[in-house]
C-alpha cells in the first residue's frame, strides 16, 4: 500500500490571488509570465500525479481584500469532500467580524484552523490584532498557520522572523498550535529553538522542493525533530510532483518520513 501524502501549504487560485502585483518576483523565479487559469480538476490532477491523498487548502486574506475567500474555499471541499480540508483567512482590521468567521468556517463548515500570512499586512504575528484570533483558535481547538522565513514576493520579510514575534506568541499562548511554513531561512536556528522549547511548535516545507531543503533541516527530521516537520508544497507555484522529487535522497527512515508525510498531521489536527 502506498504511504498517504497530506499536502500542509496549497491552495487552489482564483485569478485575484494570480494577479497579485506582488507575486511577480515569483513569477521571475518560475521563469513564466503569468500562471494560467488553474481549473479544480487540475488541482486534483497535480495531487493524483504525485500521490498526494489530502491537501489543506487555504484562504488568502489581505489588507485589500480576499484573493481567495473562505467561501471559494468551502466550494471546494463541497467538490472533493475526500481531498481537502479548509483553512480560513479573515480580516485582521475587523477583529469582532474576523473572530465571528473564523467560529463559522471552523463549526459550521469544518475548517481545520486558520491561516494569516504576515509579509501580506505588514504585521508580524505579535501585533495586537491577532490577538483575538489566538484566544479564538484556543478555545476551537485548532491551529494557527502561518508563513515563517524571508518572503518571495516583494513585501518586507521583517514579519516573517521567528524571534521575538513569534517567540512572544506562543509565551503568551501556551495552548496555541503554531505550523510555520516555508521552511524559515535564513532563521533556521530560531525555528529550530522555538520548535524545541514549544511543544505546540512545528515547521512545514512548502515553497521548498526536496532537494532544496537546507541540510541542518534534513537533519533535524532524521532525528529529534521527526515529529515536527510537515510536508507542503506551496502549489501552484510548485506542482506536487516537483516538490517529491528527490524525496529518497534525504535518508529518512521509514518512521520520519511516514511522520513527515502524513503522521504528523494526523496527530496535530486530529485526523
Amino acid at each position: 500500500m502506498a504511504t498517504p501524502i497530506i499536502d500542509m501549504w496549497m491552495q487552489h487560485p482564483t485569478e485575484r490571488f494570480l494577479s497579485e502585483p506582488c507575486f511577480a518576483s515569483l513569477l521571475r523565479w518560475m521563469g513564466v509570465e503569468e500562471i494560467p487559469a488553474v481549473p479544480l480538476e487540475m488541482t486534483v490532477g497535480s495531487m493524483d500525479a504525485a500521490g498526494v491523498s489530502r491537501g489543506f487548502i487555504a484562504a488568502w486574506h489581505g489588507p485589500r481584500g480576499a484573493l481567495i475567500s473562505n467561501d471559494e474555499v468551502a466550494k471546494c471541499i463541497d467538490a472533493y469532500p475526500d481531498r481537502f480540508f479548509g483553512l480560513a483567512s479573515v480580516d485582521l482590521y475587523r477583529p469582532m467580524e474576523a473572530v465571528r468567521e473564523l467560529r463559522q468556517c471552523v463549526k459550521e463548515r469544518g475548517f481545520k484552523g486558520l491561516r494569516i500570512v504576515p509579509w501580506l499586512w505588514n504585521l508580524p504575528p505579535n501585533d495586537r490584532r491577532y490577538y483575538p484570533l489566538y484566544a479564538e483558535c484556543c478555545e476551537l481547538g485548532v491551529p494557527f498557520c502561518t508563513q515563517i522565513g524571508h518572503t518571495g514576493p516583494l513585501c518586507p520579510s521583517e514579519p516573517g522572523r521567528p524571534i521575538p514575534y513569534l517567540d512572544e506568541v506562543l509565551l503568551e499562548f501556551p495552548d496555541l498550535v503554531v505550523i510555520g511554513g516555508h521552511v524559515g531561512h535564513p532563521w533556521l536556528d530560531e525555528v529550530f529553538s522555538l520548535a524545541n522549547k514549544y511543544p505546540n511548535f512545528y515547521i512545514d516545507t512548502s515553497a521548498y522542493k526536496a532537494r532544496r531543503y537546507p541540510a541542518p533541516l534534513v537533519e533535524y527530521m532524521r532525528g529529534r525533530g521527526r515529529k515536527k516537520v510537515l510536508f507542503g508544497t506551496n502549489y501552484p507555484m510548485i506542482p506536487h510532483a516537483a516538490c517529491l522529487d528527490d524525496l529518497d535522497a534525504l535518508g529518512l527512515d521509514d518512521e520520519a518520513r511516514a511522520l513527515f508525510l502524513h503522521g504528523n498531521a494526523e496527530r496535530i489536527f486530529g485526523l
